[in-house]
């Protein structure tokens, strides 16, 4: 069973910073690609950020291209979202997910693991 703990949302004014992590069980981020979603109210769960398990090839969601970073720290099994220049519409719950294989993904039913979510407010 893989274990998904998202950490560091919070409250903050438009322009600012986040930084997510995403800590996993066994060795789950050296073993397969990782992904990022964010599910806003009365909205359908969206892709984010993906990051293959070979090489750390990422991909981004046009919405956040060049203002968020996906990276991993095999050694720590963790995952992390860097998200600068945040705007209002990027306030949701946002979850890490584990991938059914190595290679980056934007669909959801590519990942198997989910965390519970940790809730970003970006505020006007």
């Amino acid at each position: 069973q893989v274990q998904l703990v998202e950490s560091g949302g919070g409250l903050v004014q438009a322009g600012g910073s986040l930084r997510l992590s995403c800590a996993a069980s066994g060795r789950t981020v050296s073993n397969y690609a990782m992904g990022w979603f964010r599910e806003a109210p009365g909205k359908e769960r969206e892709f984010v950020a993906s990051i293959s398990r070979m090489y750390g090839s990422t991909y981004y969601a046009d919405s956040v291209k060049g203002r968020f970073t996906i990276s991993k720290d095999n050694a720590k099994n963790t995952v992390y979202l860097q998200m600068n220049s945040l705007k209002p519409e990027d306030t949701a719950m946002y979850y890490c997910a584990k991938s059914r294989g190595q290679t980056r993904s934007m669909r959801s039913y590519d990942y198997d693991y989910w965390g519970q979510g940790t809730q970003v407010t970006v505020s006007s």
